[in-house]
C-alpha cells in the first residue's frame, strides 16, 4: 500500500489518480463478497423467491341463507273516512297529518235536518203509543163481556186485532226512531280506527254524502308496518326441496322466519320483523308468491308506498362456507375458486355457491376443512411456479397508502 499510496500522490496526471482508486475499491469489494460468501459459490442469476399470495383457510360453520328480495311498504290498517248522510260540511276538528284516536271526532256535517227528522220520528212513536193504549183497553173491557156472551165473537177479535197491529205500530215507530238518531250521529263524522290522519280531500262548504258516500280523508296506522314482497316459485320449489332433502335446516323459529329491511338510502333498517304469511296462490302473469312480513315502527321512520330490499333468512346450511366475493371466479361454465397446497402448488376447484351474506359468498360444496383458498395475489402468480401461502388481512376502508403514512 506504501508503493501503491508513494504512486498515486506523484503521479502528475489527474486521469491516472482516478483509475487507481477505481481498482483499489473493486479489489476491495471482491474481497468483501468472497468473505461474505465464506469460499461457496455464488447463486445462480435469475432465481426468484416465490410470490407471496393471501389465502383462507377454510373453516366449515352452520350459515344462515338470507335471500335479498324487493318489496313495499303497506299500513297495517288503512280506513276512509267517508260521509254516510248527505248534509253541508260545517267544520273539520283535526290537524292534517297527526295522530288521531279511535272515536275521535274529524268533521261535522249540518245536522238540522236529521234532528227535524229525528224529532217526527219521535212523535209518531209517541202517538203510537197513545193509540196502543187505547186499543189494548178496549181489547180489555172486551174479554169478560165475550165471555159472558154480551158481545159477539167477532168483535172481541176485531178488538185483540186492533191491539196487535197498535203494537207493531209501536215497533215500527222505535225503529223510525232509531234511525233517525243514527243518521243524526253520522252528522258527527268520528274516526273508525287509531292512526294518523293524512289530508282534507274536502273543505268546509262543500256538499257531500249526496247520492254516494263521499271520502273526507284516510286515516292509516302505520305502526306496526306491512312490507309485501314477491318470492319466485322457482326458488321456493328448490327450497322446499332442499329442506326436505335435509341439504338444508329450517331457522331456529320455524315457519315465522325474522326479516330485516335495507332503506332506499342503503342504510339498515335499525328494527328487525317477522313473516307472517306466504300466499297460497301465485301470480299467473310473474309467476310469484306473494310473502308479507311485519315490522315495528314506534318512530315513525317507515312510510307507506316506500320501497325497500327484505333480507330474510328463510332456512340454514351446514358445514358451509364463507368467502370473500374475489376469492371466487364466476363464468358461463361454472362458479371456482384457486386452492394452494402444502407445497405450494394451485390448482382450480369447482365450488358450488349458495346466497351472499355481507359481501361474501356461501359455498355449499366443492371445499374441506382445512384447505387454503387463494384471495389475493393473482397478479403475482406464475405458471407452474410454486407459491408462499400468507393469511389474507382484508383492506381496512379508509387506510392511508403507506407512503402517504410515512410523510
Amino acid at each position: 500500500m506504501a508503493a501503491i499510496d508513494h504512486h498515486v500522490f506523484n503521479s502528475a496526471s489527474s486521469g491516472g489518480f482516478r483509475v487507481v482508486i477505481a481498482a483499489i475499491f473493486a479489489t476491495m469489494v471482491l474481497a468483501a463478497c468472497g468473505a461474505k460468501d465464506g469460499g461457496q459459490a455464488a447463486a445462480p442469476r435469475g432465481a426468484m423467491p416465490p410470490a407471496e399470495v393471501g389465502v383462507i383457510t377454510v373453516a366449515p360453520r352452520t350459515i344462515g341463507l338470507v335471500t335479498e328480495l324487493p318489496g313495499r311498504l303497506e299500513a297495517s290498517r288503512v280506513a276512509q273516512v267517508r260521509a254516510r248522510v248527505a248534509g253541508i260540511l260545517q267544520k273539520r276538528l283535526f290537524r292534517e297529518g297527526s295522530e288521531v284516536k279511535a272515536g275521535q271526532l274529524l268533521f261535522e256535517i249540518d245536522g238540522a235536518p236529521y234532528r227535524a227528522a229525528a224529532a217526527s220520528a219521535q212523535a209518531s212513536l209517541a202517538r203510537a203509543l197513545a193509540n196502543l193504549t187505547q186499543v189494548a183497553a178496549q181489547a180489555e173491557r172486551y174479554k169478560p163481556l165475550v165471555e159472558a156472551n154480551a158481545i159477539s165473537k167477532q168483535e172481541y177479535v176485531n178488538a185483540v186485532a186492533a191491539q196487535k197491529l197498535a203494537e207493531a205500530d209501536v215497533a215500527a215507530a222505535r225503529a223510525a226512531v232509531q234511525t233517525a238518531q243514527i243518521n243524526l250521529g253520522y252528522a258527527s263524522v268520528t274516526s273508525p280506527i287509531a292512526g294518523r290522519i293524512g289530508r282534507t280531500l274536502v273543505t268546509e262548504g262543500a256538499l257531500v254524502g249526496q247520492g254516494e258516500a263521499t271520502q273526507l280523508a284516510l286515516v292509516q296506522r302505520i305502526d306496526p308496518m306491512y312490507v309485501n314482497f314477491t318470492q319466485s316459485t322457482g326458488e321456493v320449489l328448490r327450497l322446499r326441496e332442499a329442506l326436505r332433502s335435509g341439504k338444508l335446516k329450517r331457522t331456529p323459529s320455524g315457519g315465522s322466519a325474522s326479516i330485516r329491511v335495507v332503506l332506499e338510502d342503503g342504510k339498515e333498517y335499525a328494527k328487525t320483523g317477522k313473516l307472517l304469511f306466504e300466499d297460497l296462490s301465485v301470480d299467473p302473469t310473474s309467476g310469484q308468491i306473494m310473502l308479507r312480513a311485519e315490522l315495528p315502527n314506534p318512530e315513525g321512520v317507515l312510510l307507506p308506498g316506500m320501497y325497500v330490499r327484505v333480507l330474510i333468512e328463510q332456512a340454514q346450511a351446514e358445514d358451509a362456507i364463507q368467502l370473500p366475493q374475489q376469492a371466487v371466479a364466476r363464468s358461463a361454465t361454472g362458479d371456482s375458486v384457486m386452492v394452494v397446497s402444502a407445497d405450494g402448488k394451485v390448482s382450480p376447484r369447482a365450488v358450488k355457491l349458495g346466497s351472499s351474506k355481507n359481501g361474501q359468498w356461501i359455498v355449499l360444496e366443492g371445499l374441506k376443512a382445512g384447505e387454503q383458498v387463494m384471495v389475493d395475489g393473482f397478479q403475482k402468480m406464475r405458471p407452474g411456479a410454486p407459491v408462499k401461502a400468507v393469511p389474507w388481512q382484508p383492506a381496512t376502508p379508509n387506510a392511508a397508502p403507506p407512503a402517504a403514512a410515512g410523510k
